[in-house]
């Protein structure tokens, strides 16, 4: 079997299949990338069992089969070679050939069929989104959804189609982040919670390009295919928390700061903050939110003044800094708005202008007790 392919061509897709490969397998033929060749195609295949990557790419060959060859010493080899065709010749003895302008490689591949199968998704349900819009809301919501095993679907993203709009969401019970696009719609509810893993893997690759994402999935698989990639992954089972529940809907105490400088504030003070609480006072009197932090074992403390717009009563409210950081610094608009009841009840931020009008982000965050 023999077959010839352009170097950056191949270094490209590999790399971004690379992602998929865990450091500690315990299946050693998860160290190895498929390479399926059919009709002057090859579709080059990485898997760790619960996630399966695949790219499709035009060669050269009168040839068909599969092969497993080793991903690191690929992709190592590759990264070293100027843009040029490649000639692949797979020999009886369990080694392939590489042959460049410069010289000759060989390394030794694993059978075809050892590789895990891919299952195929039975019985879909359908659905179509635009990478950029993907690409935003999981960007907007991964960094909100939680880690803890005993809690598995909290650890992923919830992705809910609707006749009305598209919502995702993703929270690990201190903060939730919801968001919704009402330019894509489905003709049936339909609702999967998708892992971390990956999200993150597509976010990369979504990051940077622009076409039409076909989304398949039933209970328990979903199949995401773009461009000349499809990415399948094991979908988190149960049922995601009612998170509409926890988002206050009468929040009568409304700021509308600058998010640079609420940021950077944030940013300053929370240093001087307790190292195990993270805690910041945020005190809010007419035009004008002081935030502040202090760690009284060390005597450390700050305090910033800034001006706000501010339509309510006089408080004060405690919140983890690293949440309001992380929740600021995910969100693109000039200026925020954050939105309170009572200093015991979660805060409310949005942006005051969104990408899109067809786009809606809330992020909410509990409040910790101040100790006054």
């Amino acid at each position: 079997m023999k077959f010839i392919a352009s170097s950056s061509l191949l270094l490209k897709n590999i790399q971004v299949l690379g992602g998929i490969l865990n450091t500690n397998n315990t299946l050693p033929i998860l160290d190895y990338f498929l390479f399926n060749i059919s009709e002057s195609v090859l579709k080059i295949t990485a898997s760790d069992l619960e996630t399966t990557l695949s790219a499709e790419i035009k060669i050269e060959s009168e040839d068909n089969g599969s092969i497993a060859v080793p991903a690191k010493l690929l992709i190592d080899t590759l990264k070293t070679f100027p843009e040029q065709p490649l000639t692949f010749n797979i020999l009886d003895n369990n080694t392939i050939e590489i042959s460049s302008n410069h010289g000759k490689y060989a390394l030794a591949y694993a059978k075809g069929e050892e590789f895990p199968k891919t299952l195929p998704i039975t019985d879909p349900n359908n659905s179509s989104i635009s990478s950029k819009v993907l690409y935003e809301a999981i960007n907007t919501t991964i960094f909100a959804s939680g880690n803890d095993d005993l809690r598995p679907v909290m650890s992923g993203v919830f992705f809910q189609f609707s006749s009305e709009n598209s919502t995702f969401v993703a929270t690990d019970a201190h903060k939730l982040v919801r968001y919704v696009r009402t330019d894509y719609k489905s003709d049936k509810l339909v609702e999967f919670i998708m892992p971390k893993k990956p999200l993150n893997i597509l976010k990369g690759i979504l990051a940077t390009n622009e076409f039409d994402v076909k989304i398949e999935f039933n209970d328990s698989n979903a199949k995401f295919t773009f461009s000349n990639l499809s990415l399948t992954c094991r979908l988190i089972d149960g049922k995601y928390p009612n998170y509409e529940a926890v988002i206050p809907k009468e929040n009568p105490n409304v700021l509308t700061i600058d998010r640079s400088l609420f940021l950077n504030s944030t940013k300053r003070v929370s240093i001087f903050s307790n190292k195990t609480t993270h805690q910041v006072r945020l005190k809010i009197t007419g035009n004008e939110l002081i935030i502040s932090a202090e760690d009284l074992d060390y005597s450390n403390k700050a305090e910033e003044r800034l001006i706000c717009n501010y339509n309510g009563d006089d408080m004060q409210i405690g919140f983890n800094s690293r949440f309001l950081t992380e929740m600021l610094s995910n969100l693109n608009s000039n200026e925020v708005k954050l939105e309170l009841s009572l200093p015991n009840r979660a805060g409310i931020l949005t942006p005051t202008n969104s990408g899109s009008e067809a786009e809606e982000i809330t992020m909410l965050v509990m409040p910790v007790m101040l100790n006054n």
